[in-house]
């Protein structure tokens, strides 16, 4: 069992005080896993990492009952002048339990993926790299209470599987308190959910009304924000303002471009405005039962995308018009010449 007690953090760093975490009261039970959801920014992070100890509070308590791990999906915590093989050694004559250290080695290489470059000095790794071997070297030690921070999107889709099926095999065994933004894992793995919201937290016995809640937050802020609710202009008489989105600047040298290289613009254009269209209608479907958690801030950025995309192609049609207007009563073509002579000329020839 895990109980937190009237928890505060924050950061001083510059100049920002504000709470990240306050007052915040828990008790994770045995045997229970817990999601974590709330926006960017809303202190995911920084309560697993108070709950491994990690890190410090500004008062409160957090009381363990349970082994608990390190936050598996972070890629700190390693000595960046030593091999991976090397801080893994390290970490298992300190944690092994007097267990063989190189068949922790071994587990660890093994799972971690990495190849000749276990060897190489943690500093070279990549941040995936590096996570990698934080999960790997987690999962090679017995504990009650794994701590998962977006661990499962680390590496390719063959090793997102790996440690997904890692994750499912320890949950018959230990529980887990993980943070992340599938929604899918979320409900296959964890039972209960934890929702962080203006550095308060609300626990949800059942973790399917944890995703709900945080559903219902974020679509109530988008509405808000498009309706002209806070941040987006003020309203009149009462009637919703429609956002304002930015006019795009005019595609340079569109004047002169010849009436081939429009239309295989005004194709490009019709591409683009397809693409946006699709993973707004994917979004939209898919937002009850969708593998990811919903950002507003994403949905807002394709609305605005999408509508910039269809001002470009209305821009082009409109050139098109103007330039098949011109052609047939000049009689010339868009290099100057006049396309009647010359293919009266072709013509002649043929007969001759």
């Amino acid at each position: 069992m895990i109980q937190i007690e009237h928890l505060y953090k924050r950061y001083h760093h510059h100049k920002v005080r504000d709470w990240v975490l306050k007052d915040i009261n828990l008790t994770i039970p045995h045997g229970v896993s817990v999601g974590v959801l709330g926006r960017n920014g809303a202190g995911k992070s920084t309560l697993l990492r108070l709950i491994a100890g990690m890190d410090t509070a500004e008062r409160g308590s957090i009381r363990r009952d349970a082994r608990v791990s390190w936050p598996m999906g972070l890629a700190g915590g390693f000595q960046g002048a030593l091999s991976g093989r090397q801080n893994v050694k390290f970490v298992a004559r300190v944690h092994g339990g007097g267990r063989d250290v190189g068949a922790i080695i071994d587990k660890v290489q093994e799972f971690a993926e990495l190849g000749p470059a276990f060897d190489d000095p943690i500093r070279t790794y990549s941040s995936g790299m590096r996570a990698r071997l934080n999960f790997g070297l987690s999962l090679a030690f017995d504990f009650d209470v794994y701590l998962s921070d977006e661990a499962t999107s680390v590496g390719d889709r063959v090793f997102k599987a790996k440690a997904t099926r890692a994750f499912k095999d320890r949950v018959n065994r230990a529980s887990l308190v993980m943070v992340s933004h599938s929604e899918g894992i979320l409900r296959e793995l964890c039972q209960a959910g934890i929702y962080l919201k203006h550095g308060e937290a609300f626990w949800f016995d059942d973790i399917r009304d944890a995703i709900r809640s945080y559903h219902q937050d974020s679509d109530s802020k988008a509405k808000a924000k498009a309706t002209g609710g806070p941040g987006n202009g003020p309203r009149h008489d009462g009637e919703p303002q429609a956002p304002r989105y930015p006019s795009p600047a005019p595609t340079p040298g569109i004047d002169t471009m010849s009436l081939d290289t429009l239309k295989a613009l005004l194709g490009k254009r019709r591409q683009q405005l397809e693409r946006i269209q699709k993973r707004l209608d994917a979004l939209e479907m898919g937002r009850e039962n969708a593998d990811e958690l919903v950002d507003p801030r994403v949905r807002q950025e394709l609305i605005a995308r999408l509508h910039l995309a269809k001002q470009r192609l209305h821009e082009v049609r409109r050139a098109v018009q103007t330039k098949k207007r011109a052609t047939p009563a000049s009689g010339k073509d868009d290099s100057g010449k006049d396309s009647r002579k010359e293919s009266e000329k072709g013509f002649e020839k043929k007969e001759r």
